[in-house]
């Protein structure tokens, strides 16, 4: 009742319309049983009796049961309509309001929780929240017809009436225990539901491991295993289903033949006449339908629940990223970007204890990072794998927000700007590159209204206009879902000229060139430096100050300044040069990438003399 409430709550209006087309059928249905027994009472049987009838009686009976029908099918084509209306203004609503929130949340929260059950979140659970509302108008016309009807009947033969009434609590009876048995068994086919998604999403979005590694049969197997599951659940669930609806459909039947039986006994003791056991008998055949409206109702509610509290878990989680109203209106300068004391931790253990309950666990990847770059420098990020490196860049866009300590961009804290502020002043690139299924340009500009002249100077400086200009269509050209017509390179240079269009005044690259080769990174990095220093052609204003992710020595070289994390901490800050005198480990790691790139360009060299 609670969840039919707030669907009443949000559409009161159609809600309304509705269940009133509903009553008007409710109470045809009702007049409808009347008309036929008035007709018998007053023009069959007298018929009957003297051979002949008037074409004043027939026209009138006619009339008469045309008009209740008319009304009646109004009221049938005003309930559907508006019912249908309701269903899925709310579906469409809720799914808004569902997506909304995957998009306010924090990124961390998105990490505790698999991509497929959030879309079974978006898509089967919300269907399955509002699946009562299309029958719920003509079960409250039910009522109202039922009541109707039960006076009705009760002024006609209190007898007959009583032996017809035995029906409704034999039903209530029914329903209850059909809760109670389809309730538990409807949770587990909606959890199974999202389980199913949570597979094959995996399994296309690892299409190209499982074909290299040939885990088709395991990933096949894997899967028939969640959707076998999910199917013995529905079986269950309709087999359930399949022993109470023969049951309901039965009860208002043989509540007509009782009707009948004891009605024509009274019949002939005279207690009652042919046209009050006309419309009695009718009137219980007619509510047979209507009851089976409740049982649409009663059966789709247990689905209906499970599916609320899941989507009521996403649209009550916590952990959102709250605005303040700072503006980071810096005039078009580069900012001036600081870390203070930074700490931050990664929950662990299942999402719901990760989202506050029992068992979440932390895994600390920073400890009291601090450091600061002014306009325009060039800061090379440079520490061994699970340092803390990528992590500490989705910090500096508050795509998550540090446990303790705070980052500042021109002195003000990022948990202080406006909404938007961020976005407009800082870019990130990450070296996971996704690009959409749209043309070179609209994956470039992603909305933003540029010219193409920007577009062109932001392939320009990213590296990526010369094989833009040889595809067939130019920035007219469809890359195919996440570029897959691209190069790992040529991606990763679209998605850098996509931050660079937007002529962001922190630039954030997390190991974004990782797939062009030197020679192209070490070019990517000295356009950007001339676009900060305005030699080149860029907007002339100061460029950008830019934070890289690096490992190649000739690109860590380009840096003004170098910050070295080792265990989520910063052991060693200063020019390249400097660290490679005092830090070993800062040595030591450069030095080994060194090597490792030489001995791959070695072996590609050896390739290509073989071919």
């Amino acid at each position: 009742m609670g969840v039919l409430w707030v669907a009443v709550k949000a559409e009161p209006r159609v809600f309304t319309v509705s269940v009133l087309a509903s009553v008007l059928y409710a109470a045809m249905t009702v007049a409808s049983a009347q008309v036929l027994g008035w007709a018998a009472e007053e023009v069959v049987l007298p018929a009957f009796e003297s051979g002949h009838t008037t074409a004043g009686a027939l026209a009138t009976a006619a009339t008469a049961i045309v008009g209740v029908a008319l009304l009646k099918a109004i009221g049938v084509a005003g309930r559907r309509f508006y019912a249908g209306l309701m269903q899925y203004r709310l579906q469409a609503q809720y799914r808004r309001s569902v997506t909304r929130q995957y998009l306010r949340l924090p990124l961390a929260w998105h990490h505790r929780h698999p991509t497929g059950q959030l879309l079974s979140n978006a898509n089967a659970d919300v269907e399955a929240v509002w699946a009562p509302i299309a029958p719920l108008p003509m079960a409250v016309g039910v009522v109202f017809m039922l009541l109707i009807a039960a006076v009705s009947i009760v002024f006609t033969d209190l007898v007959v009436a009583g032996v017809g009434f035995l029906v409704f609590p034999a039903i209530a009876l029914i329903n209850v225990v059909y809760q109670r048995r389809l309730s538990p068994v409807a949770t587990r086919a909606q959890q199974l539901r999202a389980e199913v998604s949570e597979v094959a999403h995996e399994s296309f979005e690892g299409g190209l491991v499982v074909k290299t590694l040939g885990r088709e049969t395991a990933e096949t197997e894997r899967f028939t295993e969640r959707a076998e599951a999910l199917r013995d659940a529905n079986v269950a669930v309709g087999r359930i289903r399949g022993l109470f609806d023969p049951v309901l459909e039965a009860l208002p039947n043989l509540g007509v033949l009782a009707v009948l039986l004891i009605g024509s006994m009274r019949l002939e003791a005279g207690a009652m006449s042919p046209g009050d056991l006309v419309n009695v008998a009718y009137l219980f055949t007619l509510l047979s339908w209507p009851i089976r409206a409740l049982g649409w109702v009663l059966g789709e509610v247990p689905r209906s629940v499970v599916g609320w509290e899941r989507v009521r878990g996403v649209l009550d989680a916590s952990g959102s990223l709250p605005f303040g109203d700072g503006s980071l209106d810096g005039g078009g300068r580069a900012t001036a970007l600081e870390v203070r004391e930074v700490r931050f931790a990664y929950q662990s253990g299942d999402a719901e204890a990760a989202d506050g309950g029992a068992g979440a666990a932390e895994r600390h990847v920073l400890h009291d990072v601090s450091f600061a770059a002014s306009p325009g420098r060039t800061i090379a990020m440079v520490g061994p794998t699970g340092s803390g490196k990528s992590t500490l860049t989705s910090l500096l866009v508050r795509l998550v927000d540090p446990a303790d300590g705070s980052v500042l961009l021109d002195g003000m804290d990022l948990r202080d700007v406006e909404r938007g502020g961020i976005a407009a002043t800082a870019a990130l690139v990450p070296q996971q590159t996704f690009l959409f299924d749209d043309t070179v340009r609209g994956n470039v500009t992603l909305g933003l209204d540029v010219p193409d002249e920007r577009v062109w100077e932001a392939l320009r400086l990213a590296q990526a206009e010369g094989f833009v200009a040889a595809l067939a269509g130019g920035l007219d050209t469809k890359v195919g879902e996440r570029g897959t017509t691209l190069s790992g390179g040529q991606r990763q240079r679209l998605a850098l000229a996509r931050a660079l269009v937007r002529r962001p005044r922190l630039l954030v690259l997390d190991d974004a060139t990782s797939s062009v080769d030197s020679q192209v990174e070490a070019r990517i990095l000295q356009n950007l430096r001339d676009a900060q220093s305005g030699d080149g052609d860029g907007n002339g204003d100061g460029g950008a100050t830019v934070l890289v992710v690096a490992y190649r020595k000739a690109t860590i070289a380009l840096a003004d300044e170098v910050v070295y994390l080792e265990h989520g901490r910063v052991t060693g800050r200063g020019a390249h040069a400097e660290l490679l005198e005092s830090s070993e480990g800062y040595r030591n790691l450069v030095n080994a990438y060194e090597r490792a790139e030489a001995e791959q360009e070695a072996v590609e060299g050896g390739e290509g003399a073989l071919a």
